[in-house]
């Protein structure tokens, strides 16, 4: 294998793995406002910060480290943060 082809499968690995840690996320938190029926109760909160913080290091990681561009990563991490803000919203939704 050449090394293009070295890092292209590394790039495309790490941002396999984000994009799975993101979704880990998503799903925890999803869980969390199901059974907390609340964002403002401050477990919530905690578990929220801890997970974006350590996804948030783990893409500076991979950035730093040239498995990720740092315009894919920025992407994660957006989408990450897009997509609790729509669980935020149904959430709210349903409790009007």
């Amino acid at each position: 294998m050449a090394s293009s082809d070295v890092m292209v499968h590394l790039n495309q690995k790490a941002l396999r793995l984000l994009q799975e840690d993101a979704d880990k996320i998503e799903k925890l938190i999803a869980i969390q406002m199901e059974n907390l029926a609340t964002r403002k109760c401050p477990l919530y909160e905690e578990v929220l910060d801890t997970q974006m913080y350590g996804f948030s290091r783990a893409v500076d990681f991979a950035v730093r480290a040239g498995l990720v561009d740092e315009g894919a990563g920025k992407l994660l991490i957006m989408q990450l943060e897009r997509n609790l803000a729509l669980l935020y919203e149904a959430q709210a939704q349903r409790q009007e």
